[in-house]
């Protein structure tokens, strides 16, 4: 099938799937007038690739998971020896990744909170001033900051 169809099939665009194909997560035929030509089984590959990729794998990770990705993943990847140099690799630096940018976010979010209280709920818009400045800002738990998250470049753009 050619690139188009494979885009349409799979709800992507032809851009990232020439991105998956020069990343080495995909593959293509050709035909005899040069266009891409993808075999059937591109079409759970590629999805394959879009639902790690939506959980919050990068497409560096996703490599980790390339003998799975021509089956159905699993709902719950178990955890096996065999796979430590595998999919058991990528996992844990991503959680770690993900909880510090939820805590970036978190921090974020109580500067502002602590700047506008009324974004929490806590004081009514429709008060006075002096009933706004009365009201002491809610209490909020203390976050570290954690370093600043490292960009993905790995993505392709759109």
């Amino acid at each position: 099938m050619l690139i188009g169809e494979l885009a349409a099939r799979t709800g992507t665009t032809t851009r990232a799937l020439r991105f998956y194909e020069e990343q080495g997560l995909l593959t293509a035929g050709r035909t005899p007038a040069g266009y891409r030509d993808f075999e059937e089984q591109a079409v759970l590959r590629v999805r394959n690739i879009r639902e790690l990729l939506s959980i919050g794998f990068t497409v560096e990770d996703v490599r980790a998971f390339l003998p799975y990705l021509d089956q159905e993943v699993p709902e719950v990847f178990p955890y096996e020896p065999r796979c430590a140099t595998g999919y058991a690799r990528v996992g844990p630096p991503r959680v770690a990744e993900l909880d510090r940018r939820i805590a970036a976010l978190t921090e974020l979010r109580n500067r502002l909170v602590a700047r506008m209280p009324w974004l929490a709920g806590e004081v009514p818009c429709d008060s006075t001033a002096a009933e706004r400045a009365a009201r002491p800002a809610p209490a909020l738990p203390p976050i570290a900051t954690p370093a600043p998250p490292s960009p993905r470049s790995d993505r392709p753009r759109r």
